[in-house]
């Protein structure tokens, strides 16, 4: 088909009509032959929009670009109307002409009339011109002519009458059955998918197709084996353990993603307040996250593997497990559990950490220094230390002269090869405390710290390095503490004040700061040495479950990882036992500069710096929680010491006494000396006991009140948190 555009070209500016009437400009970008129409373009909006617009509207508002027409113009009628002497007509000017053929108007030619010029005195009139009246001249080269009408006004040149546009009705009508058709299809197979998934006896079934969905989206890389091992000062990883049996009898589904070696993702269930159910995502990155296919041999080879070295030259190396009770913090420390509560130590990092330890004593660049390897087991309950490898004896952490800590009376055995370890690491396990708790029914209550210590040979045995292994206590919510009676409650908070008080220590190791707030908690304050110094590091395990009733759990876990990691000074790869400038000077010469002796007195309150620093993570209430339970265990402990005085001096008494009565036994037993001696130690006994039975009541009395306002510091709580569902 043969279509002429005229004047149109590519880049034409035309003025086009919109849809609401309005008139505008627009650029020509490409012509259509098929469809005999044009396609334009205008800026609007910040945006560039298009259209498609026929060439009879085009050449209607544009009849400058419109092609020329061979059609003849033919004349009107005279009108009856015309004057008499205006009645002979002309032929329109060649410029009218033009216009009518660039119309393409088909209407017959109107009447012109000629408008003279007048001349002063013209050369061939006989007679003046009256008002009114004019002399026509005709004539072919009579360029002057205009069209007038009737009443001798000046005429505007004719439009083209409007044709109507193409009826789009058909279109719209197949549009519209297309878009049903495609809709329809789409519901059958949205029925389908719900039929195959579909799971009367599971509420959750649509958050598993929703997951199911946003994983088929992922582009899934988890750490291999073939991933290098980086070396951070602090390292943060995450750990995902699998679906256990349990949660598959409970039909729970998997919220917990890990698509590559650095992100954990957390989909969480939310429904909407119209009944939509929809998921949340949230992303967490560390150094390193382990999916459910990871085993301990490598998860210990990123994370506490590159900290055995460091202990051989000189530092202080610590990793420890955090978690909810029930992920995984047991067996990635002790290893798999095989039947009930035994396990495979075998595969554990406590085990695979001394492996390495005896593989790298025997390097000859390490011969020379004479080690020798100790190991101690021991676990922090409800504030207070016991002894896993000597009957769970009772230890007491005090700090020396010097102010370093001891902990006093704790056994350090010798080990030789990998079976003594193990064999401690049993040992210690069997006697771990554990209890019930509402997210497991063994829960591990205590903080268990196993401790590989390297040292010089010889008669002072002079401590060279250590590494600590901590498996720490499920970090229970409020709801699992507060609600049970006063030993679940009081352990409770110990929990998680030695939680948050590992968290700000690693803080100000991370960032050099002048004082470690390591005395908020027993567990930092055993762990003091590991957290001070040029070549102390720290590798952080945070394992979660994946199941969807422990999503807040989760949650809070990731964000206590995710927190200590913000807290790292350099989130690349440290040089190892690289020296770091403290403001003030190094860190490790800070207790022993006089000018720093009231910062690190007992008098100072490291749990108040600690809720000042962290007013947005420990509330109020909270916090004096935290203060009342830990003046209650200082109470318990002076009470205790108070006690074992008490007892010290009636055995002293005795012993006193028991002498004197053998002394009648002797052949020359001295009768006088016998009854003023006697005399003697009973006053001396009934002074002493009367002594030590008044410091041991004031001591009861001051105990016995704040068991009372623990007690009722947990109701007013109780009382102001309201009843739980």
């Amino acid at each position: 088909m043969s279509v002429n555009f005229g004047g149109l070209v590519k880049g034409t500016s035309v003025n086009i009509r919109r849809s609401n009437g309005r008139v505008h400009k627009a650029i020509v970008t490409e012509l259509q032959r098929d469809t005999a129409s044009v396609t334009v373009e205008w800026f609007e909006d910040d945006e560039t929009k298009g259209k498609e617009v026929s060439l009879e509207m085009v050449f209607e508002l544009n009849p400058e670009v419109a092609p020329s027409s061979g059609k003849q113009t033919q004349d009107r009628p005279p009108s009856r109307k015309t004057d008499a002497r205006s009645r002979r007509t002309i032929q329109p000017p060649m410029n009218l002409r033009n216009q009518q053929k660039e119309n393409r108007s088909p209407s017959p030619s109107p009447y012109y009339k000629r408008v003279p010029k007048v001349e002063a005195n013209p050369p061939n009139s006989s007679r003046p011109l009256h008002r009114g009246e004019f002399k026509p001249e005709i004539g072919p080269n009579n360029n002057n002519a205009v069209a007038v009408n009737g009443n001798g006004s000046v005429m505007p040149p004719p439009k083209a009458p409007p044709r109507g546009r193409k009826s789009t009705v058909v279109d719209e009508v197949e549009k519209l059955r297309r878009n049903r058709e495609e809709r329809r299809a789409a519901q059958v197979i949205e029925r389908e998918r719900r039929q195959q998934y579909f799971d009367p006896n599971n509420a959750n079934w649509e958050f598993a197709i929703m997951i199911k969905e946003f994983r088929a989206n992922l582009d899934m890389k988890p750490l291999t084996a073939a991933d290098p091992v980086l070396d951070h000062r602090i390292c943060v990883c995450v750990r995902k353990r699998p679906v256990n049996k349990k949660e598959m009898a409970r039909k729970e589904i998997d919220v917990i993603t890990i698509p590559n070696k650095n992100v954990a993702m957390v989909s969480e269930p939310k429904t909407k307040v119209d009944m939509t159910k929809y998921l949340e995502n949230q992303n967490f990155r560390f150094d390193y996250t382990f999916d459910e296919t990871c085993s301990n041999e490598m998860v210990y080879w990123y994370t506490a593997r590159p900290l055995v070295e460091c202990i051989f030259e000189g530092g202080m190396a610590t990793c420890f497990a955090y978690g909810q009770t029930g992920s995984g913090k047991t067996h990635t420390m002790g290893g798999d559990f095989t039947a009930g509560k035994s396990q495979d130590t075998r595969k554990g990092i406590y085990a695979l950490a001394a492996q390495d330890v005896f593989q790298i004593l025997q390097k000859p660049s390490y011969r020379h220094l004479n080690l020798d390897v100790y190991a101690s087991f021991f676990e922090i309950y409800s504030g207070k230390v016991f002894d896993l490898l000597n009957k769970k004896c009772r230890l007491r952490v005090l700090e020396d002269g010097k102010q370093q800590v001891q902990v006093v009376g704790l056994q350090e055995r010798r080990v030789t090869c990998i079976e003594d370890v193990l064999q401690l690491i049993s040992e210690g396990t069997r006697c771990r405390t554990s209890g019930v708790t509402s997210a497991n029914q063994h829960s591990s209550r205590s903080h268990a710290v196993f401790q590989l210590i390297l040292r010089r040979s010889g008669p002072r045995q002079q401590l060279h390095g250590k590494f600590s292994l901590i498996d720490l206590a499920g970090n229970e919510r409020g709801a699992d503490t507060t609600s049970a009676d006063r030993q679940t409650r009081v352990e409770g908070a110990e929990i998680n004040k030695s939680l948050l008080a590992l968290k700000e220590c690693i803080r100000a190791m991370s960032q050099n700061k002048q004082h470690l707030p390591f005395r908020a908690s027993k567990l930092t304050q055993v762990l003091r040495d590991s957290f001070i110094g040029e070549r102390s590091r720290t590798c952080m395990i945070a394992t979660i479950s994946p199941g969807i009733t422990s999503c807040e759990h989760t949650l809070n876990t990731l964000r206590y990882a995710d927190r200590v990691k913000e807290l790292a000074v350099d989130d690349g790869a440290d040089e190892p036992f690289k020296k770091r400038p403290a403001v003030g000077g190094p860190l490790e010469r800070l207790d022993e500069s006089p000018q720093h002796v009231s910062i690190h007195s007992p008098n100072n309150s490291d749990l108040a710096l600690i809720s000042s620093m962290c007013e947005n993570e420990l509330s109020r209430e909270m916090y004096e929680v935290h203060q009342t339970v830990t003046s209650l265990q200082e109470i318990e402990e002076e009470t205790v010491e108070c006690h074992r005085n008490f007892l010290q001096g009636l055995t002293n008494s005795v012993t006193t006494s028991s002498n004197l009565f053998n002394m009648t036994e002797d052949v020359d037993f001295d009768p006088e000396a016998y009854v003023a001696k006697l005399k003697e130690q009973l006053a001396a006994s009934d002074e002493e006991y009367r002594k030590l039975r008044g410091e041991l009541k004031a001591k009861l009395d001051v105990f016995e009140s704040a068991l009372l306002e623990e007690e009722a510091l947990s109701r007013n709580i109780k009382n102001k948190a309201g009843p739980r569902n």
